[in-house]
């Protein structure tokens, strides 16, 4: 095959089966002239026959080291491990947590597609790196609750199905698509076993994925170390010692067991003389029989071997090596060779292979036993027998035994050589991927139907059957199922949420993800779970996987939770790193926040809270307070300005000056030359920001105004008082004093008066550029003819509605306040003036008056009118003339 384009991971490949240096130079040496059934061609080994990262305690430390990251409160590992059981207990919640940034890291440090399954690879010693600090504070910790042990067992389950990923989508795609332009020839007739199977291995995709996740099963088998070993018991190189010692000294044995044992020592004699070994001995047989199948379960034939001949039965392990395929390298080498080359596997491998069916088949033997032989003959109901309680162990016995009967089909169809007839229960337990899981499905054991229908079983059932499509849609289901309130369905853990996105992030990558929208909905709810956690990097990172409607929703979701100013700055940047539509985001932020109503837990609070004159209450600054998502960028002012007036317009509407003027502090001074800098000049002005301007203009108008009175009726009622006059009896100190305040007084009055008279001016100035505001007025749109861009019709309708009814409100009121300056003032005549202001058809005012409103305003003229006849003036403030 051609070299793989993708680039090789630096960190080195995932292992799928776990070996001993001593298995490694056992391999070495038989490697290169057996192939075995259970071992792939030089093309499959290229991609599993890679050595497992083992982390030592040093190594999983500088692990956490890599990442920069800490526990706690920045603590040590050496510093932690003397803490307490609260304080561990916490760290053991934090390491699990530390996934979501190194996943994060993992992505960000992996941009390359070429990278897809370095990636995957980098995951996978992520999960391992933190399964072992989690698996060592454990031993620390005096007692683990339910929940920790079980993110312990999720994590364990999540990497295998990392290591199964690997595996066989590596296969799928890069081997296969390297071999997807080449013929596969068939091997010719007469071949040796070994080029048969080696050819059928090249061709046959389906048996090289079963052979893949055979070797993916033998890797993650976890031994039960509480069973006793053979070394543990006897350390010896004689066989069944105690019967033959018994046998030796029949005549010196004061006690025999009671029980007639065998007479020969033979490997058949408790079969052929139907006689119990020595009782010892039978503990002892049963015992290796596990041990043997253990390290067979493993993958670890050699080991096995080694185990038969420690423990004084090498008729054992030649046994263990009658599965080998036979290949006599002479018949193809050159005939003036003088060196004759060894003959490798076995001639007889069909004889052996039906001796071992029988004894598979035969109820005289132990399980183990049974089991030993039908893992190499494809006895299926013996390994059943044993496997029964463990989902991982039936389906390795399913595909080991599929892989057998499908090699042994080939063989004994491109092989020119009469072979044993196998039993007709051999070839019918064939079955299709789609059987096995059904059978699995339907077990007679709970546990295995249990992990048949979880979800971690789900997600393995369906990558080894490549059945994406399927896959996702039951990740959709589980999604959508956690978020029905009505079902009561215990919401999905962030972790099992983290691996599922990673999982569709994975199957986009490589082109597997037919239906985008289900895709979609599974990383918007790990980014809703993240949106719980808060953490800006990593939502806005993931966030951006999605398509651009919801991003604006789920971001914008999460910035609504943020009010620090410095932490909004870094959701913005980290939004914008992540290149996520801010602007859009930002706006549907505040028009979100701006538009919600008040709950009843907002009114509660209300209620129990009294609010004092001036205070603003904590629902209406939330509102206020959004307003600042959109001061962080320049180029946003005017979407700034169309919120903030259109907050002021609601909240003039509710009589909450004091909201409406903390709304107009958010806005920057610096705003409207910000939009002037944008777009040039007034002529490129939008429609929207020419109209935003004037509206903002005019508010601020609005409030000098109001400012300016409030600043006039405190001065008026802020007179000095007259000092209280002496008696006529009074000594001299006492009119002396008495004079001298009166000086104060007449000083005091005189100043006050001339500021009233100032600040007169200023407040009748400001109420007049209320009603003399220019283009049309105050609050009217000037002409343009532009149309508004991206506001709808009715949102642009009710503006004008709402602009209306401000007027109504606010110029009634401003010109009483004005009356009510001039005419304090005595400046009766312009008082009467007013009413040519109102009635001009410049500016139209008399329009925003109801009669009632109309009614008030004419009693006001008539006292003004009042006090000028009073002064012998007409009713307009001119000289009568007679």
């Amino acid at each position: 095959m051609s070299q793989s384009p993708f680039a090789t991971s630096k960190r080195g490949l995932i292992q799928i089966k776990t070996q001993t240096p001593k298995a490694m130079r056992s391999q070495q040496n038989t490697s290169r002239n057996d192939l075995s059934i259970t071992l792939l061609p030089n093309d499959l080994s290229r991609i599993l026959d890679q050595s497992q990262r083992q982390l030592s305690h040093n190594n999983s430390s500088a692990f956490f080291d890599h990442f920069n990251l800490t526990v706690g409160d920045g603590m040590t590992a050496s510093e932690r491990s003397v803490l307490d059981d609260g304080q561990q207990t916490y760290s053991l919640k934090g390491k699990t947590d530390l996934l979501f940034p190194q996943f994060l890291e993992v992505l960000q440090s992996r941009t390359n597609d070429s990278e897809v399954f370095d990636t995957i690879q980098d995951l996978i010693q992520t999960c391992a790196g933190v399964a072992d600090e989690l698996q060592r504070d454990q031993r620390q910790v005096a007692n683990t609750d339910k929940r920790q042990e079980d993110n312990a067992v999720w994590l364990h389950q999540e990497m295998k199905t990392w290591k199964l990923l690997y595996a066989l989508y590596k296969d799928r795609i890069m081997v296969q698509a390297e071999g997807g332009g080449m013929d596969c020839e068939m091997p010719p007739l007469g071949g040796s076993e070994k080029e048969v199977v080696a050819q059928l291995y090249a061709c046959n995709s389906t048996l090289r994925e079963y052979q893949l996740m055979v070797d993916w099963l033998e890797a993650c088998y976890e031994q039960n170390d509480s069973q006793s070993q053979v070394g543990h018991i006897a350390n010896r190189a004689v066989g069944w010692e105690n019967t033959l010692f018994q046998l030796q000294n029949r005549r010196d044995v004061a006690f025999g067991t009671g029980v007639e044992i065998v007479k020969s020592l033979d490997p058949d004699a408790p079969v052929r003389e139907r006689r119990p070994l020595h009782s010892l001995d039978e503990e002892d047989n049963l015992r290796l029989s596990r041990c043997i199948f253990t390290e067979i379960r493993q993958g670890h034939i050699d080991e096995a071997m080694a185990l038969c001949k420690h423990s004084g039965q090498t008729w054992r392990a030649a046994i263990l090596e009658g599965w080998r395929l036979h290949e006599d390298p002479n018949y193809y080498s050159n005939p003036n060779a003088r060196e004759k080359m060894p003959i490798e596997g076995n001639p007889r491998r069909d004889i052996w292979k039906k001796c071992a069916w029988l004894m598979a088949d035969s109820k005289k033997f132990d399980e183990y036993t049974r089991a030993i032989a039908g893992a190499f003959c494809g006895h299926l109901d013996s390994l059943k027998a044993l496997l029964k309680g463990s989902w991982e162990d039936l389906l390795w016995a399913y595909l080991k035994v599929q892989i057998d009967i499908r090699v042994e089909c080939e063989i004994r169809a491109c092989c020119i050589k009469a072979y044993q007839q196998l039993p007709d229960g051999y070839w019918n337990a064939k079955m299709s991927l789609e059987q096995i899981f059904e059978e699995l499905s339907v077990s007679n054991d709970a546990s295995v139907r249990d992990y048949a229908c979880s979800k971690v079983g789900t997600i393995q059932k369906y990558l080894i059957l490549d059945n994406v499509g399927e896959l996702l849609q039951h990740m959709r289901r589980w999604v959508e199922g956690a978020n029905n309130v009505i079902d009561n369905i215990e919401p999905l853990s962030s972790h099992l949420l983290r691996f599922l996105t990673h999982i569709v992030l994975f199957m986009r990558q490589i082109g597997r993800v037919d239906k985008e929208e289900t895709a979609d909905r599974i990383v918007a709810a790990y980014v809703e779970a993240l949106i719980e956690m808060g953490d800006a990097q990593l939502i806005a990172f993931y966030t951006a996987a999605l398509p651009g409607k919801m991003q604006i929703l789920l971001y914008s979701k999460f910035l609504e939770r943020v009010t620090e100013t410095t932490t909004r700055s870094a959701a913005l940047t980290e939004a914008i790193n992540a290149g996520l539509d801010v602007e859009n985001i930002t706006r549907h932020t505040v028009e979100t926040i701006r538009q919600r109503m008040p709950g009843d837990a907002d009114e509660a609070v209300t209620s129990r809270k009294q609010l004092q004159v001036g205070e603003i209450s904590n629902f209406d600054q939330r509102k206020i307070s959004a307003l600042e998502w959109l001061t962080f960028l320049p180029t946003q002012r005017g979407d700034l300005l169309w919120q903030a007036n259109a907050m002021i317009r609601t909240f003039l509407g509710e009589n909450k000056s004091e909201c409406v003027r903390a709304v107009y502090d958010m806005v920057p001074a610096d705003s409207l030359s910000q939009i002037i800098n944008i777009f040039g000049s007034k002529d490129n002005f939008p429609c929207r920001e020419e109209c935003s301007i004037k509206e903002y203009l005019s508010y601020k108008v609005y409030l000098a105004a109001i400012d300016s009175f409030n600043d006039w009726s405190r001065l008026l009622h802020n007179r000095p008082k007259e000092p209280q006059l002496v008696t006529a009896g009074a000594n001299f100190t006492e009119r002396i004093a008495s004079e001298h305040k009166e000086q104060v007084y007449r000083a005091e009055l005189k100043r006050w008066e001339a500021n009233l008279e100032e600040q007169t001016k200023l407040t009748r100035d400001a109420l007049f550029n209320i009603l003399l505001f220019p283009e049309k007025g105050w609050l009217i749109d000037p002409d343009t003819p532009k149309d508004p861009v991206n506001i709808t019709a009715l949102d642009w309708e009710n503006r004008q509605i709402q602009l209306e009814k401000l007027r109504s409100i606010c110029l009634p009121e401003v010109v009483l306040l004005l009356h009510k300056v001039l005419h304090v003032a005595g400046d009766y005549q312009g008082c009467v003036k007013l009413s040519d202001e109102i009635a001009s058809e410049t500016r139209e005012l008399y329009k925003v008056y109801t009669k009632h409103k109309l009614a008030e305003l004419l009693s006001k003229l008539a006292e003004s009118s009042l006090e000028l006849l009073n002064k012998k003036l007409d009713p307009w403030g001119y000289t009568t003339t007679l």
